[in-house]
């Protein structure tokens, strides 16, 4: 990436907070509440701030309520924040400027943009028609799209036919029709199954090689992030608790690491050694060892056993998270008037 080159997404101290009228349950407070409300302010996005490169591909992690889907609303300008800085491709978002909207796309796994009584083919013709694609370049882009995600027989059944992995294909490409650059993704393999969920990580790391488009996606699945994302930004309660490697997350806040040992004479009792989590007849037993003494652990295995394997592994990235979260500073209480 070059030095000085202005990043592709930058977020400074990004801010939106939410109004929410509020009263008890019960027909006198139905009542009480007609002459007097009471709101309750709710801080969505609390002081967000981080870059996405040119090119790069970053996770955003968060349970649900963090405020990811929020943000990703502010960045693709269609909410406005309450404070803060942000802009995309030098754009602000919030002005919705027909140049920033020709380069960016916003894809929900929840939503369809797709009409659902006609073939997908048709809703790609609105497409190239509201973002004024040549023809020439729209039909390369739609056949490359078409080619990439394998929905050539799909384009022409109406969209209430597909099944939900063939719509989700076919959302997907109807949003990267105008070739946008910065690519903001809402849990794009939600609810498929796994050979789908394969074929869209695929994919998206083939647009991402080929067009050098910037990506910033949720998702639940630990599967999409392994695969597709070497930096995560993990938000709780609207604030970023980590920005940084998936590899240096796990090294930051994996407590634990699991040993697995095989030894040829069978099943022995390795309680002495840490927390046996499996153990079975043919020799093979998994320890969870606090990660400081992971190596002096293997290394009294070894000395001690006839070992034919062992291996030492990072607990998975979904425990991780959890951990992450549990670092996290208290909520501070909400705001009522």
């Amino acid at each position: 990436m070059g030095g000085d080159r202005a990043p592709a997404i930058r977020v400074r101290e990004l801010r939106r907070t939410f109004r929410v009228a509020e009263r008890e349950a019960g027909l006198a407070a139905s009542v009480r509440s007609l002459v007097r409300r009471t709101h309750r302010d709710v801080e969505a996005v609390a002081g967000v701030s981080f870059d996405v490169a040119h090119g790069e591909v970053v996770g955003f992690l968060g349970a649900n309520g963090a405020g990811k889907t929020t943000t990703l609303k502010m960045l693709s300008g269609l909410l406005h924040p309450t404070s803060g800085e942000v802009a995309v491709l030098g754009c602000t978002p919030a002005r919705r400027e027909r140049e920033f909207l020709r380069q960016i796309t916003l894809v929900m796994g929840n939503r369809n943009q797709l009409q659902w009584d006609i073939p997908a083919a048709d809703s790609f013709e609105m497409n190239r028609a509201i973002y004024r694609i040549p023809d020439a370049e729209f039909r390369r882009n739609r056949d490359e799209l078409v080619e990439l995600l394998e929905i050539g027989d799909l384009v022409r059944k109406p969209v209430r036919n597909l099944s939900l992995g063939e719509r989700m294909k076919a959302e997907t490409a109807a949003a990267l029709l105008h070739r946008p650059q910065v690519l903001f993704l809402d849990e794009p393999t939600i609810g498929l199954d796994v050979t789908a969920q394969k074929r869209i990580r695929a994919f998206l790391a083939e647009y991402n090689r080929r067009t050098g488009a910037s990506i910033l996606m949720t998702s639940h699945y630990m599967a999409d992030v392994q695969a597709l994302c070497s930096r995560v930004v993990v938000i709780d309660a609207g604030q970023v608790l980590y920005d940084g490697g998936l590899r240096a997350l796990t090294t930051r806040f994996a407590a634990h690491q699991t040993i697995t040992v095989g030894l040829p004479e069978g099943a022995v009792d390795l309680s002495g050694y840490g927390e046996v989590v499996e153990s079975t007849p043919d020799g093979r037993t998994s320890l969870r060892v606090p990660k400081a003494q992971a190596s002096a652990v293997a290394a009294r295995l070894l000395a001690a056993h006839r070992v034919s394997d062992l291996t030492i592994e990072d607990p998975p990235i979904e425990d991780v998270i959890e951990q992450v979260f549990a670092s996290r500073p208290a909520p501070t209480a909400p705001v009522t008037r």
